[in-house]
């Protein structure tokens, strides 16, 4: 079966257009909830949101499909997504929701679904699900004595603060650091300059306004150059920026200098190896990561292992390996000691940790290798192409012939937007960005071409 719901990350689109409207996110509720109610026991859903205000109309209807289902809900209302898959496993609650589009712009949203274990769904079960909502027949729901209740969870957000808190090294504090903390506007508003301040940090908020409409607009991880100004501007010693829904993270030094997912998947790998804390022999990534982090990797005996791109996939990996340190140069960095999906807080927390144990400036320590330069492409496109049709494949082939061994090119399709990414990467940065336009500007024609 196709796909037409489910993509790399759940169901995501436009907010209040087909599939991100009230009777789909009622449906949704209504099918999850019946291939979740297994056994006697009263059956339990977390549902947690960012700050998008097409949240306001999807919680209600998700609320609604569980409640007729014969389930529980306990609404925990904005909340980081690693938080809710975290409420889901303490809780014993039997499925974990949130209501988000992550990076995306206020207009769209997203429901991402997590098991009772706190990992995503499988593909098997997604679309089991997604074949009772596109079911002409209407759904088996409760009798009216089986029917659910919602409740609201009112220590949620302390809950997970003390989660997290109890992941960093004990006796050690951040008295002494100023950190500036960008979050988007998003789920972690309320969340992250409490977690670093009771930490001992003096905090710099930005990005902590949310009205419903300026989430990712212009700041968090998307524009870690928000979070750079703010640190520059402050005398931070540095910054540290979430998306719309904490599940991600990217961070500055102290001159406004980024760090991506893959320069702190090598400070961790790095220092957790000398602690003799790394296991599976190596690291898990995506094929987005740089090959400047796979070489620096390798000279310290560290395997990277690629898989396709989306954290999902980053976790499966490390479960069939016995990893527990993997993510993508996005920012989502997971660590199955602690949690069991991209977690940007808790990435910061042990990016902090190491640098405590260094007692150096984060400029001098957080970016322990030269990556490859590397630029990327996003062609916006109306309707599905096909990346394996002959044309697309040897305008592939052709541009990697030109980059040998020593680049990368990599053109796929989004699971969250309508866009096509093209990435290259090389030493040569002039045919670097002559591959990347003439690529990006082919695959643009042949979207727009009539015949295909």
């Amino acid at each position: 079966m196709e796909r037409r719901l489910f993509g790399t990350d759940g169901v995501r689109g436009t907010a209040n257009i087909w599939p991100m409207t009230a009777e789909m996110a009622l449906r949704l509720g209504q099918a999850a909830g019946r291939v979740f109610v297994r056994g006697d026991h009263r059956h339990r859903v977390v549902i947690a949101k960012d700050t998008r205000l097409s949240g306001y109309m999807i919680e209600p209807a998700l609320t609604a499909g569980f409640v007729s289902a014969g389930m529980d809900v306990m609404l925990a209302g904005p909340l980081p997504t690693p938080a809710a898959a975290f409420l889901t496993r303490t809780l014993r609650a039997d499925l974990g929701v949130v209501i988000s589009a992550s990076h995306n712009p206020y207009q769209d949203n997203g429901i991402k679904l997590f098991g009772p274990d706190g990992f995503k769904l499988s593909d098997a079960i997604e679309v089991e699900i997604e074949r009772a909502i596109l079911a002409d027949a209407a759904p088996a729901l409760a009798g009216p004595a089986e029917l659910g209740r919602a409740l609201r969870i009112d220590d949620a957000h302390g809950r997970y603060v003390e989660y997290l808190k109890s992941s960093f090294p004990r006796g050690m504090t951040l008295a002494g650091l100023k950190i500036a903390v960008d979050c988007a506007n998003g789920a972690a508003y309320h969340i992250a300059p409490d977690l670093f301040w009771e930490l001992g940090a003096e905090v710099v908020r930005v990005g902590t306004s949310p009205n419903g409409f300026n989430i990712n607009h212009d700041c968090g991880s998307t524009h870690p150059e928000n979070v750079a100004r703010a640190v520059l501007a402050h005398g931070a010693d540095l910054g540290i920026a979430l998306d719309g829904d904490a599940d991600r993270v990217v961070m500055v030094d102290e001159h406004g200098q980024i760090i991506d997912g893959d320069q702190v998947l090598a400070l961790i790998a790095t220092q957790w190896q000398e602690e003799q804390r790394l296991t599976g022999g190596g690291v898990v990534a995506t094929l987005m990561s740089n090959l400047g982090l796979e070489t620096y990797l390798a000279d310290r005996g560290l395997p990277l292992l690629r898989t396709k791109v989306g954290d999902r996939y980053v976790v499966e990996r490390m479960r069939q390996g016995g990893y527990n340190l993997g993510g993508e140069q996005s920012g989502h960095i997971i660590m199955t000691d602690f949690g069991t999906t991209g977690d940007g807080l808790l990435a910061a927390l042990q990016v902090l940790a190491v640098l405590l144990k260094k007692n150096r400036p984060v400029s001098e320590v957080a970016r322990p290798f030269t990556p490859l330069p590397q630029k990327l492409s996003n062609v916006r496109v109306q309707r599905r192409i096909d990346l394996t049709s002959p044309v697309i494949e040897q305008l592939i082939k052709d541009s990697q012939a030109k980059l040998g061994r020593k680049g990368r090119l990599l053109v796929r399709a989004s699971g969250t937007e309508p866009l096509i990414r093209v990435m290259v990467e090389a030493e040569d940065e002039a045919l670097l960005s002559d591959i990347l336009g003439s690529v990006s500007g082919a695959i643009a024609s042949y979207a727009d071409s009539p015949a295909h």
